[in-house]
């Protein structure tokens, strides 16, 4: 039998703000910030300590499933039940972009490491590729024959990975 470390968690602090379901939380690469995401179709950024920062709304008309953060904290990419997904700064509080490309609703979404890039996943079964700087979509994926439920690129962002309620993840590699 392997022998459990003793670990001892404690609630420290409890976010409360969203009138509805929320779908995404995420730490910023920094640790010192904290996004929500939720069905009210608004992201909350709050402080480690709980205190409520920011709130982005005003861009989606339904709800948002997914929100990442650029690796140097500027950014945020909402993917949302509208069909869109948006690029929020975070300090305005402000959408600078919203993406439109996706038939269904946009389920994930992530940065890559340089945060010049996005890659997305919808319930359209597809995968997309964005430019940052302006919004377009680069790429097109063919991924998989049911909705897809996760994205995300490795840590040097040659490779996406993609899950989906087919059952299966792939793998996709840069050959350029």
């Amino acid at each position: 039998m392997i022998e459990q470390p003793q670990i001892n968690y404690q609630c420290e602090h409890t976010l409360t703000g969203h009138t509805r379901s929320v779908s995404s939380v995420k730490f910023s690469a920094d640790g010192k910030l904290i996004s929500s995401a939720s069905a009210d179709a608004t992201v909350r950024i709050w402080g480690i300590d709980g205190e409520a920062k920011r709130t982005l709304e005003g861009c989606h008309d339904y709800g948002i499933n997914d929100a990442a953060w650029s690796n140097d904290g500027r950014y945020i990419c909402t993917a949302s039940d509208d069909k869109t997904m948006a690029i929020w700064d975070v300090e305005t509080g402000r959408p600078l972009r919203i993406l439109r490309g996706h038939t269904h609703y946009v389920f994930c979404v992530n940065f890559h490491p340089h945060s010049n890039l996005i890659v997305s996943g919808s319930f359209d079964e597809k995968v997309r590729l964005w430019d940052v700087r302006t919004g377009k979509c680069l790429y097109v994926f063919d991924a998989h024959s049911d909705p897809v439920t996760a994205v995300d690129f490795d840590k040097d962002g040659s490779k996406i990975v993609s899950s989906s309620y087919d059952g299966l993840c792939r793998i996709w590699e840069t050959h350029s």
